[in-house]
Formats: C-alpha cells, structure tokens, sequence
C-alpha cells in the first residue's frame, strides 16, 4: 500500500487479521490460531469489527440492525469510527509489549471489499481515508479465506441464523464482494495470504499454522 501505512514497531509483537464473506470459517480459524499463540508462550488479544469497545459494540448494532440502506460513505466512515477507537483504546496499548499478539475479525480488507468494491467508493477512497494515524496501522499478515458464492449462502441456510444488514444482501452484492477480495489478495501478496477456504477445516488450519511460523522466534 501507500508508503504512510506501516506495521507495528514493537518487537516481539504481532497483528493478525482474518478476512472473507460470510460462513468463510474465519471463527474456527481464529480458534485454531489462538491455541498455537498461548502454546508459544504468548500474549493473546482477539477482537473483531465492527466492535471491541463499548463504542464500537454500539456502532456495530447501529450498522447490523439498520432496516434502512445506508449511504455507503456513511457505512465506511461508520466502520472507520469504529476502527479508530479500537486501535487507539485496545490494539495498540496491547503490541506495545514484547510478545503481544492481536488476533483480529475483519479490518481494513474489509472496508476496501465491501464498502470499495461491492457498494463502489472505490479503493483510492478508502485508503485516503485511512491514511492518518491510527487508520494507518496494517497488520504483520492477512489471512484471506475464500469460498465461492454457492458455499457461502449454503452454509448460510444451514446455520438458520437471522439474517442482518449485510447477510440480507442480494447475490451480485456477494459476488462483486469476492471479486474485490481476490483482488486485494492479488494486489497485496507479500501481507494477505490467500487460503483455499472450500477445503476442510483441518487442511486450513494446517496452511495458516505452517505459515504463521515464519512470525515467531
């Protein structure tokens, strides 16, 4: 990305995020890659987004209940507010010590997916909007998991779950928002490591584990 984003700098720390559509299988891969992180002696933060603080938790509801469509530079800035909050009162206090590591639900790929390409802001509107601190943290790496339409609204079905904002969303909104995943993954490889996600949990968590390895002492 633009050269005003930048890692955390404390050493011994990391940030993870994990990204991809609904049903992706991204709350059982954080399960995973919690154990690995304590079992290495480490410090361990799990948060998502929207949310993490009291604030976020109640911009979160706002955005997943709304019956009404929201304008989508209203929903990005929503989304930012939310993430500014989060990094300032959790995340970075939290890398600020050695051995540190924050596993996070969603983050900018997000933003740059769903509110960039599927509602069509655009990338270059986003990243400018995150280019002031704090918005400008990225993490150490991004793991994309990516499944196709038809799993993910199968998997939907299976989960009875109601529906919300974004659940509640037609196809071409689903499609148009794996398109701009794969797109981010091909724009940014060296941070977003693009996960076959239509293969078994296991197989999964075994490439996540594998490379996850290269981060730690």
């Amino acid at each position: 990305m633009k050269s005003h984003f930048r890692h955390p700098v404390t050493p011994g720390s990391l940030f993870l995020s994990l990204e991809g559509i609904e049903a992706s299988g991204k709350t059982t891969q954080i399960k995973e890659i919690e154990e690995l992180v304590v079992k290495k002696g480490l410090r361990v933060l799990t948060l998502r987004e929207p949310g993490g603080t009291a604030f976020g938790e109640k911009l979160r509801e706002a955005i997943l209940s709304s019956s009404a469509p929201l304008h989508p530079l209203a929903e990005c800035h929503l989304f930012l507010a939310s993430r500014a909050q989060l990094l300032k009162e959790m995340i970075l206090p939290f890398l600020l010590t050695p051995g540190s590591v924050v596993i996070l639900d969603r983050y900018i790929d997000s933003t740059l997916a769903y509110q960039g390409k599927a509602r069509r802001l655009g990338y270059e509107t986003v990243l400018t909007l995150h280019q002031h601190d704090p918005l400008n943290l990225l993490p150490h790496r991004t793991y994309f998991l990516d499944i196709d339409l038809h799993t993910s609204l199968q998997r939907q079905t299976v989960r009875g779950n109601t529906k919300d904002y974004f659940e509640s969303q037609k196809g071409e909104f689903y499609q148009n928002l794996i398109d701009g995943y794969r797109e981010l993954a091909g724009m940014y490889p060296e941070r977003i490591l693009h996960v076959d996600a239509q293969r078994s949990a296991g197989e999964i968590t075994q490439v996540i584990k594998s490379d996850l390895e290269k981060f730690f002492p």
